[in-house]
C-alpha cells in the first residue's frame, strides 16, 4: 500500500515538473509597447471564455495554449509523430509578441496533442478553428482532414473518424499566408509594414480560439434569427446537420428569467416567435433576450443549444427633405471612430476578453453610439461585447489591398467566399447595422454586384458599398465620402449621407511610441489641449452637417494609435490622450443636439436619453 501510495505521488511530481517545463520553454517577447492586460496572459489558462456565444453547448474543450512549433519550407514532410523545435502560444499570431515568436515566416507548422473526455463517447468530434491567416491543412494522427483557405473566417471539420482509441490524439496544422504574394482578403497587413501607406505587420498562423464540441448525429449545424419590431415577432430558422421532416423545433424565450414567449416549429424552415411588448435594443438601452433552443423527434430531445437576440431595427427614412438613417424607426445620427483591431503586444488577438471588451468600453464611455471596425473581422466575441454594452457596428469586409501598385490581381473567389462568411457568420447580432463593401478602391470590382449579393443575404441591414464611395451607380443605401483632416457632408439622390472618414489629428505621448520620434498623421499637434480644439472645431462643423446638410453620421479616425501612426485619441497601449468628460460632451451634444446652439451642454431632453458611462 505505501509503495503505491509512493509511486503515485511520483507519478504526478514528474507530470508537474513535465508541464512545469514545458511552460519554461515559453515566455513572451517584448514589443515596443504592451498593454496593461499583457500581465494576464496566462499560457496554462489562454482565452478561456466560450468563443461561440450566440450558440453555446455546455461541452466544449478549449485547445488554446502552448503548442509545438516550427518554421516551415515548402514541400516538408509532415512531421507525423515528430516533436517540433519550438513553442507559440496559441491563439496568438506568429509575428506578435504574446505568441512568444515575434518573427514572420510565410509557411509555419503546429502541434499538440489531446485526449477526448471519455464522457464525450458515442458523440461526433468537432474541431473548430476561429480563425486562421491564412491557408491551413489539418491532420489529425497523420491524416489530413481537410484544407481551408480565409483568414478571417470560422471553420470546423468533423474528425470522429481520424481519432485512434482512447490514448491521445496528434492534432498537426500546416500555415501558408502569402500576404501581400497573393490577392486574397488581407486588409491592413502588408511586409514590411509602412506607416506612409497605412499599413501594419503582418498576422500568420492561428489567431483565434481552437477548440473540440461533442455533437450528436442529428445536431443544430446553426441559427438565424432576424428581429421584426414592426410586426413584434423574431423569424427564426434552425438549420440541422440531418434533414429530416419529422424534426421539430422547440423555442423558449426568456425575458431575464421570465419566459416571454415559447414555440414550435419546423426546422430549416423559417418560422416566427411572437415577441409582445418587445424591449428594443439600442446603444442607450441594450437589452438582449434569451432563446433556448431544442431539436426534438417525437419526445426525444436530439440536441439543444443557448443563444440570445436583440429586438432592433435599422432602416433608412426621409426626414425633411433628406434620407437618414433609422434605428428603430428614429432618426440616428451614427457616430463614433475608426476601430483597426490592432493591439501592440498581441496584433490581431487581444490579449485578453477583457481587454477586448474594455476597447469597448472606452468608446461607450467617450459618448459614441457606434464603431466602424476598419479591414478586419473580430473574434465573436467582440461582437458579444458589441451586443452587450451597446454600439452599432459598421462592418468592412478586409480589402485586398489592390490599389497599391504592387500588388497582384484580386483573388475574386476568395474576397467573395470571405464576404458570404463574414455576413452568415455575424448574421445575428444586433450591434452590426451596416456591412461595408470596399474602402476606398482597394480592390473594388464588380460594386453593384456584390452590392445585390449582400442584400439577398441580409435584407435586414444598411449597405454601404463604397466608403469613400466612387460609385456613380449609387448602388446600396449609403452614400460615404471621406475629407482629412476636416469633416464634409456628401451630396448624393435617395441615400444616406456620411462623412466615412476624418481627422487624423496627430499627438505623440513620451513613453507610449512605437518608434521614437517617427509618429505620423495627416496633421500633428503639440499638445493634448490642441488635440481636443480640433476635435472641437471638428465636431462643430459636423453638427451644422448634421442640422442643415442631412449628415446622417460621420466617423473620427480613429479610437487608438496603430504602430507608427499617432493619430488615436488613445496611444497603441490603450493610454487616453484626451479628457474624457470634455469629448464625451462633445460627442454627445453631435449625437443628441437638435437645433443649433453655442453652448457645450446638452439639451435637457438629450440628458435624460443619454446613454450611461459602462465604468
Amino acid at each position: 500500500m505505501k509503495k503505491t501510495f509512493v509511486r503515485i505521488v511520483l507519478f504526478y511530481f514528474l507530470l508537474s515538473m513535465s508541464v512545469f517545463s514545458f511552460a519554461q520553454n515559453w515566455s513572451p517577447k517584448k514589443a515596443p509597447l504592451m498593454t496593461q492586460w499583457a500581465s494576464d496572459v496566462n499560457p496554462d489558462n489562454t482565452l478561456p471564455e466560450y468563443p461561440r456565444p450566440q450558440m453555446v453547448r455546455n461541452d466544449w474543450l478549449n485547445l488554446n495554449g502552448l503548442w509545438e512549433f516550427a518554421f516551415g519550407e515548402q514541400g516538408d514532410r509532415v512531421p507525423v509523430g515528430t516533436p517540433l523545435s519550438k513553442k507559440i502560444l496559441v491563439p496568438f499570431p506568429v509575428e506578435s509578441a504574446l505568441s512568444g515568436v515575434m518573427e514572420h515566416h510565410d509557411r509555419v507548422w503546429y502541434r499538440r496533442k489531446f485526449k477526448v473526455p471519455s464522457d464525450w463517447d458515442g458523440k461526433q468530434l468537432l474541431l473548430h478553428f476561429g480563425a486562421v491567416d491564412w491557408e491551413s491543412e489539418i491532420y489529425v494522427n497523420g491524416k489530413s482532414v481537410g484544407i481551408h483557405r480565409g483568414g478571417y473566417d470560422p471553420f470546423k471539420y468533423d474528425i470522429t473518424q481520424y481519432l485512434q482509441g482512447k490514448d491521445e490524439q496528434e492534432l498537426i496544422v500546416r500555415v501558408y499566408d502569402p500576404t501581400q504574394i497573393k490577392g486574397q482578403p488581407r486588409g491592413k497587413q502588408e511586409i514590411p509594414p509602412h506607416a506612409n501607406l497605412i499599413m501594419y505587420t503582418p498576422v500568420t498562423g492561428i489567431w483565434q480560439t481552437v477548440w473540440l464540441e461533442p455533437v450528436p448525429v442529428t445536431n443544430i449545424k446553426g441559427l438565424r434569427m432576424v428581429p421584426d419590431i414592426d410586426r413584434s415577432v423574431l423569424k427564426l430558422t434552425v438549420e440541422t446537420s440531418v434533414v429530416d421532416e419529422d424534426i421539430t423545433v422547440k423555442a423558449t424565450v426568456l425575458n431575464a428569467q421570465t419566459i416571454a414567449s415559447k414555440v414550435k416549429g419546423k426546422a430549416n424552415i423559417e418560422f416566427e416567435i411572437p415577441i409582445s411588448d418587445a424591449r428594443l435594443w439600442s446603444p442607450n438601452d441594450p437589452f438582449l433576450y434569451d432563446i433556448k433552443i431544442e431539436l426534438k423527434k417525437g419526445r426525444t430531445t436530439l440536441d439543444e443549444v443557448s443563444s440570445y437576440f436583440g429586438m432592433r431595427k435599422i432602416s433608412l427614412g426621409k426626414v425633411g427633405k433628406y434620407q437618414k438613417i433609422l434605428l428603430n424607426n428614429e432618426f440616428s445620427f451614427n457616430f463614433g471612430f475608426l476601430d483597426q483591431g490592432y493591439w501592440p503586444d498581441g496584433l490581431y488577438t487581444a490579449p485578453t476578453d477583457e481587454a477586448l471588451k474594455a476597447d469597448i468600453e472606452i468608446q461607450k464611455t467617450l459618448g459614441c453610439n457606434m464603431v466602424r471596425k476598419h479591414l478586419k473581422v473580430e473574434p465573436q466575441r467582440w461582437y458579444y461585447w458589441a451586443d452587450k454594452l451597446g454600439i452599432l457596428v459598421w462592418q468592412d469586409m478586409p480589402s485586398c489591398n489592390s490599389y497599391i501598385s504592387n500588388d497582384p490581381p484580386i483573388e475574386k473567389a476568395a474576397f467573395e467566399q470571405e464576404l458570404v462568411s463574414m455576413i452568415t457568420t455575424h448574421l445575428n447580432s444586433p450591434s452590426i447595422v451596416s456591412w461595408i463593401l470596399y474602402n476606398e478602391m482597394q480592390g473594388q470590382y464588380d460594386t453593384k454586384r456584390l452590392t445585390q449579393l449582400i442584400s439577398d443575404l441580409d435584407p435586414s441591414r444598411l449597405i454601404n458599398p463604397a466608403s469613400d464611395n466612387i460609385d456613380k451607380d449609387y448602388a446600396g443605401h449609403i452614400f460615404d465620402k471621406h475629407s482629412y483632416p476636416g469633416p464634409s457632408c456628401p451630396s448624393a439622390p435617395n441615400m444616406a449621407l456620411v462623412c466615412g472618414e476624418y481627422g487624423s489629428v496627430g499627438l505623440s505621448v513620451h513613453n507610449h511610441e512605437w518608434k521614437k520620434g517617427e509618429g505620423v498623421s495627416m496633421i500633428m499637434v503639440p499638445t493634448a489641449e490642441d488635440l481636443t480644439n480640433t476635435y472641437e472645431n471638428y465636431i462643430n462643423q459636423l453638427l451644422d452637417f448634421k442640422l442643415n446638410q442631412g449628415l446622417s453620421g460621420a466617423v473620427f479616425t480613429q479610437l487608438t494609435d496603430v504602430e507608427q501612426e499617432v493619430n488615436g485619441l488613445l496611444t497603441y497601449d490603450r493610454v487616453l490622450k484626451v479628457d474624457v468628460e470634455k469629448i464625451r460632451l462633445l460627442n454627445e451634444k453631435l449625437i443628441y443636439q437638435t437645433i443649433i446652439s453655442t453652448s457645450d451642454v446638452l439639451p435637457n431632453a438629450a440628458k435624460k436619453n443619454k446613454p450611461g458611462s459602462v465604468y
